[in-house]
């Protein structure tokens, strides 16, 4: 860990040039967590799993991985670049992960679609993405707004109930502490998440 630490100032260094669009995560290879987090846009904390795939072979990986597109908690695209993080020996032992919120130049895409264009939401790389439920219920989320031509800010009640019963109908509460995050970004209670799941399983 005391490696990771010393990458710590060029992550928030990243972020403070970035702010307020831009946010910086260092990930811990060796716990599988979160190390650091900076102007935290998605709503993770430090300690929090990492939620990528095991890497078992980390001598394979890149330096520095394609970019890709995400969809954060909010709806909002964000535009993404990893690099991993090596030791003095050369070994892995962290991933910088670089989210930048691109929604307001999105409105602007005539004058930076090529550069908005360089990636797509198919471009996500496995490894990093195979077992963040996290990032499936943003998405699933975002599917239903856009359906719906509403907002989180703009969401009703009713339609809340509707989402998370439709969210555990697609099997999101399978993950631990799903509920919890539901909860957190639908602006509702954890005693409500679990008052519409009991209704939905009665």
């Amino acid at each position: 860990m005391h490696s990771l630490t010393l990458y710590f100032p060029v992550a928030q260094a990243i972020s403070q040039l970035l702010y307020p669009y831009g946010e910086v995560v260092i990930h811990n290879l060796v716990t599988g967590e979160i190390a650091a987090i900076y102007n935290n846009l998605s709503k993770r904390e430090v300690g929090d799993e990492s939620l990528i795939e095991e890497l078992t072979d980390h001598a394979e990986l890149p330096d520095v991985f394609p970019l890709y597109s995400k969809i954060n908690w909010d709806g909002t695209k964000m535009k993404s670049s990893t690099a991993v993080l090596r030791d003095h020996q050369g070994n892995a032992i962290g991933l910088l992960c670089i989210n930048l919120d691109v929604s307001k130049w999105d409105e602007l895409h005539r004058f930076l679609g090529q550069w908005l264009g360089a990636t797509n939401d198919h471009n996500q790389p496995e490894i990093l993405f195979k077992d963040d439920w996290k990032e499936k219920i943003n998405a699933y989320v975002s599917a239903y707004l856009k359906k719906e031509g509403t907002t989180l800010k703009t969401l009703s009640r009713d339609k809340k109930q509707d989402l998370v019963k439709a969210l555990h109908q697609e099997g999101a509460f399978k993950a631990k502490h799903a509920a919890l995050y539901v909860a957190d970004v639908l602006d509702l209670s954890r005693a409500t998440i679990y008052n519409y799941l009991s209704k939905e399983s009665s």
